[in-house]
C-alpha cells in the first residue's frame, strides 16, 4: 500500500469534485506528512505516514470533545466526516479475535506468566500491529491474558 501517493492523488480528485473537507482534510494530512519529513530529513514510511494519520484523528475526536462541551453540533458533524475521510488511508483495523489470538501467541513466544512480562509482551505486539489496532485495547487484553 502506498498512502502518500494515494493521498496525493485523492487531492487531486477532491480538487476536481470541488469536495471541499476532503481536500483541506488531506491537506493538512500532507502538510503534517511533509513537516515530518522536513524535521526527519528523510522520507516517509508507510508506518510513519500511518502514525500522521492516527495522529490527525486522535485531534479529530479531541476537537469532538470540545465542540460537544461549546454545543457546536456544526463542529462535530464536520470532525466525524474528516475522521471518517482519514480512517479510510488507514490498514484494515484487526478484529478482537485477531487481535487477541495474535497476544497469545507472542505471550507464548515470550514465556511471559505474569503481569512482570506486560512490558515485553507489548513491545513486540505493538511492533507487530502497525496501527492496526488501538494501543488501549492493546493493553486491556493483555492485562486479561495475564492476569
Amino acid at each position: 500500500m502506498t498512502t502518500k501517493p494515494d493521498l496525493e492523488s485523492a487531492l487531486k480528485d477532491a480538487m476536481r469534485a470541488r469536495d471541499e473537507v476532503r481536500k483541506s482534510t488531506i491537506r493538512l494530512v500532507l502538510s503534517a506528512i511533509k513537516l515530518n519529513e522536513v524535521e526527519h530529513g528523510t522520507a516517509m514510511d508507510e508506518a510513519g505516514v500511518s502514525t500522521v494519520i492516527h495522529k490527525e484523528i486522535k485531534n479529530r475526536r479531541e476537537t469532538i470533545v470540545d465542540a460537544e462541551r461549546a454545543n457546536r453540533p456544526d463542529l462535530i458533524a464536520e470532525a466525524l466526516e474528516e475522521i471518517t475521510i482519514l480512517e479510510s488511508y488507514l490498514p484494515q483495523m484487526l478484529s478482537p479475535a485477531e487481535l487477541e489470538a495474535m497476544i497469545r501467541t507472542v505471550i507464548v513466544e515470550v514465556g511471559a506468566n505474569s503481569a512482570r512480562g506486560m512490558g515485553q509482551v507489548m513491545k513486540i505486539v505493538m511492533s507487530r500491529i502497525q496501527g492496526r489496532a488501538d494501543g488501549s485495547q492493546v493493553n486491556q487484553i493483555v492485562k486479561k491474558l495475564l492476569t
